[in-house]
């Protein structure tokens, strides 16, 4: 408990899937939680519950790919809490398409909110913490899809690549001021925002994955929780995935039991 107590973090996607078990893990560790979400609903409730709970906590709706929206993000966290510690771009969108099926709308899609939209947010959250001199903690969500070739998703990986090289990149040039800059590469992970996703996709992960177990959504939380705490001060530029080991492993895409020494 209190791993980020007494810290202000605004989370993307918060009301819903890894983003709602992200803004409840935060809160039961300390932090005031600004729940950010396009649907005013579910992000009310997810604010709702958290309070109801003990936690401090207020919600946003904002489309993330508007200027004036983020902005407002960033004023209404300060009108709340005083400050921002921590941002977790949490929010993002899959387009899973066959590339010879994708579109300039796709495509266009895909780079305003996982990749513009999470550069704006960042540059935001910079200067906010630059102004308070006290540092702070940004995480974003890229993809296992990043490092390696995954069918239907030519687009969606490029906006996550994407993330990493530029966290990077700022990263270097934020790191003076006491920010640090970090991203999470979940694989596949089950929440309850894709119950459309068929069951027969978790068992072809299961044959690749190290731990044969699919991630729920709270090993994804407890990832962006760890890069926010002060156990992590000393790790920035760096990307951290949570997938089970798959991506570290040169698996193959079917049970191999064979050997394949030479006698």
């Amino acid at each position: 408990m209190g791993r980020v107590q007494d810290k202000v973090a605004i989370i993307t996607g918060g009301a819903k899937g890894i983003g709602f078990v992200a803004s409840n893990t935060f809160s039961r560790e300390g932090a005031s939680v600004v729940i950010v979400d396009m649907d005013a609903v579910a992000a009310e409730k997810a604010a709702e519950e958290i309070k109801s709970s003990g936690g401090k906590a207020i919600w946003v709706a904002a489309d993330l790919t508007k200027e004036d929206e983020r902005k407002r993000i960033f004023t209404e966290a300060v009108e709340a809490f005083g400050k921002v510690d921590i941002l977790v771009n949490n929010a993002g969108w899959g387009c899973k398409l066959p590339f010879l099926e994708t579109d300039a709308a796709s495509f266009d899609r895909s780079i305003n909110l996982n990749m513009r939209a999470t550069y704006c947010m960042i540059q935001l959250a910079c200067k906010q913490m630059i102004e308070q001199g006290t540092g702070g903690k940004i995480v974003s969500t890229a993809s296992t899809a990043a490092f390696q070739g995954e069918r239907n998703s030519s687009i969606y990986a490029a906006t996550k690549a994407g993330i990493i090289a530029f966290s990077r990149a700022i990263a270097l040039e934020v790191g003076e001021y006491g920010i640090n800059v970090n991203c999470v590469a979940p694989g596949f992970t089950r929440t309850n925002n894709n119950s459309h996703i068929p069951g027969s996709i978790d068992e072809n992960f299961l044959d690749i994955t190290p731990t044969k177990r699919i991630n729920q959504a709270q090993d994804i939380a407890n990832g962006y929780l760890f890069l926010c705490s002060e156990e992590a001060r000393q790790i920035t530029a760096q990307v951290l995935p949570i997938d089970g080991g798959f991506s570290g492993t040169r698996a193959m895409q079917a049970s191999q039991n064979a050997s394949m020494q030479v006698k």
